[in-house]
Formats: C-alpha cells, structure tokens, sequence
C-alpha cells in the first residue's frame, strides 16, 4: 500500500504528520497540494475511499 500526504511545509500539523509518518518507518509519497493541487478526479477518489459521496 502507497501511503500519500497532500502537504503544507508551512504548517505544523502537516509537517508534525509528516515526521510521525516517517518516525514509524513509513515513507509517504509527498505532495505539495499548494504547488500542484489535486485534479478534480483525485478529489472524487478521496471523497469517495472516505465514503463522503
């Protein structure tokens, strides 16, 4: 399983995950959302694994 982080580096929270992520041997794929946002059909896909569609 690919874990991914739409990432802040600006933001505590972000960056505070990001380590937890790493801490426990995880090395997620990292996007910067605010340098190439999610297309709509991601956004869909999310929505949807999260059951919100």
């Amino acid at each position: 399983m690919t874990t991914t982080i739409w990432h802040n580096p600006r933001c505590s929270k972000s960056r505070q995950t990001l380590q937890l992520l790493r801490d426990n041997g995880i090395e997620p794929e990292v996007v910067e959302y605010l340098k190439t946002p999610p297309s709509a059909a991601e956004l869909t896909a999310v929505l949807t694994a999260l059951q919100m569609t």
